[in-house]
């Protein structure tokens, strides 16, 4: 095997619908990349075995993302039968994602001949502190049942916390940044000296942000009137808020920023409102990531909308914020997982 800096990468990043698998390089070119489907939160392992076959002593290890890492698992492990064992316990606290990943890292294991390292989008968020990690709920609930803030999109937030220090020159401990990451899933995070401080997501993904079809925050009290008064169950609910909410439940057009931007522009209200709901509660809560700061030297954008979206942009930031130094950088989360591969196995 090289050097732990030559390391070459094979990065598994498993979703709900496919399978990202790429190799990247030590020098992190890409050397092959392929998109595979998954067949209900499952893997295709014919498709995933082929890969692998056509890239036979290609790879020195891999990587897998797994975006919830639960109470205990809080950075990148090598895995081994436990961990995945651990992991396929806690599947429930991400039901569409964390199945695939636990099935990709059984098949790679079973394959043998190189180490498995598992990746947490949650792992990031693990350092916040306790003011912003727990509920005011009773300590039963945070002692016992572990329901805390966990925080995710933590390996994309931890890559553009690295590249925007590159890019200002400036030492990742130096530097206090917000960090936006804005897809179809949105979440932003508050960075000091490279360690996550707060972010917006919080149990699950819901949490926060108005995203493509996800509500974001809202009152708990909304929840229960809509169970009681017009008789909606706990599961209604949470498709009507995680699948048919947010830019799609607003505009009634589409959960596509792009799409709503269009048909905004064309003169639909509802459209032009969903852009306005999004960029309240964007901007609100970009000055609520920099109020858990002592100063903000960088606002960086990422994801889909983030990246793409300059209207968005320039609303999401606070006056009081303006003059301070605005990035955008593709997010790149295969990178990072690559990065902590090498990290956790040079260690």
């Amino acid at each position: 095997m090289p050097g732990v800096a030559g390391l070459r990468v094979l990065v598994v990043n498993p979703g709900s619908s496919s399978l990202k698998l790429s190799v990247l390089g030590g020098d992190d070119a890409v050397l092959a990349e392929e998109s595979v489907a998954s067949d209900d939160g499952g893997v295709d392992e014919g498709a995933l075995d082929g890969f692998l076959a056509s890239r036979a002593g290609g790879f020195d290890a891999a990587g897998v993302r797994v975006v919830h890492g639960g109470p205990r698992l809080r950075a990148a492990v090598r895995a081994d039968a436990r961990v995945v064992d651990e992991l396929d316990q806690i599947s429930d606290l991400a039901p569409l994602h964390n199945p695939p990943a636990v099935a990709a890292l059984r098949q790679l294991l079973r394959r043998g001949g190189f180490p498995v390292v598992a990746c947490f989008d949650t792992a990031f968020h693990a350092s916040m502190p306790d003011a912003a990690s727990v509920y005011a709920v009773p300590w039963r609930w945070t002692e016992e049942w572990g329901l805390r803030r966990y925080g995710f999109h933590g390996l994309s937030h931890a890559y553009a916390t690295r590249w925007c220090a590159a890019q200002l020159g400036r030492p990742t401990a130096e530097l206090q940044i917000v960090t936006c990451h804005l897809g179809a899933g949105a979440s932003l995070a508050a960075v000091r000296g490279g360690v996550s401080v707060d972010t917006t997501m919080g149990f699950t993904p819901m949490e926060g942000l108005v995203m493509a079809t996800r509500s974001g925050s809202v009152d708990p009290g909304l929840l229960l009137h809509v169970q009681r008064r017009h008789g909606l169950s706990a599961a209604d609910a949470e498709r009507v808020l995680d699948r048919e909410s947010g830019l799609l439940g607003v505009s009634g057009v589409s959960g596509d920023m792009r799409a709503v931007l269009s048909a905004a522009a064309g003169g639909d209200a509802r459209a032009a409102l969903a852009v306005d709901v999004y960029v309240h509660r964007l901007r609100r809560l970009v000055g609520a990531m920099a109020a858990g700061l002592d100063r903000v030297d960088a606002i960086v954008f990422t994801g889909g909308v983030g990246e793409n979206a300059e209207s968005i942009r320039a609303r999401a930031v606070p006056a009081l914020l303006r003059g301070v130094p605005v990035l955008v950088v593709q997010a790149r989360e295969d990178l990072q997982i690559a990065h902590e591969v090498r990290q956790l196995l040079g260690g």
